[in-house]
């Protein structure tokens, strides 16, 4: 709207003075060409209430269930970052404690591990979805379990050197 008062004060301008009008045309012409507004494509229809009321439960049914990927990604945000609190709290006070907390101590726990378990299971779910595959509600519960149990086995070899 601010664009269209604008060139509509060039107009006016530029035809109340000749002097300047034929140097102003090839400009008009350019903003006059120039589209301001916005158009959006898209129809509505009339529904009643029980169709509208329809429409709503068939999208409901195509919403992932709360136990889907995203959910679960929330969920293990806030269990590591508590995780990460817990553990530089210990960092922090364990030469206090007389505890072995250190650095190297995880550092020599997962150099142990082997090169499969440390280079190739990292982020392949992730690579597996970008191929498009395992997207099925029950492939992606039966990827989380076998992250969840691969998760608590490695860290619990990582924590305790089982």
């Amino acid at each position: 709207m601010i664009a269209h008062r604008l060139r509509l004060a060039a107009v006016r301008r530029a035809t109340r003075s000749n002097v300047f009008f034929s140097q102003n045309i090839p400009r008009m012409v350019l903003a006059s060409a120039m589209s301001t507004s916005q158009a959006r494509l898209i129809s509505t229809q009339q529904l009643s209430q029980e169709e509208g009321q329809q429409v709503l439960v068939n999208q409901r049914l195509n919403r992932p269930t709360w136990s889907g990927a995203s959910a679960w990604t929330r969920i293990t945000g806030c269990a590591l970052s508590g995780a990460a609190y817990v553990y530089f709290t210990t960092y922090l006070a364990s030469p206090l404690l007389g505890l072995h907390v250190e650095s190297a101590a995880l550092a020599s726990g997962f150099a142990a591990l082997p090169f499969v378990i440390k280079g190739a299971i990292n982020g392949i779910k992730h690579l597996v979805y970008d191929l498009g595959i395992g997207l099925a509600k029950a492939q992606i519960k039966q990827g989380e379990i076998a992250l969840w149990v691969s998760s608590f086995i490695g860290g619990g070899y990582l924590a305790f050197g089982l």
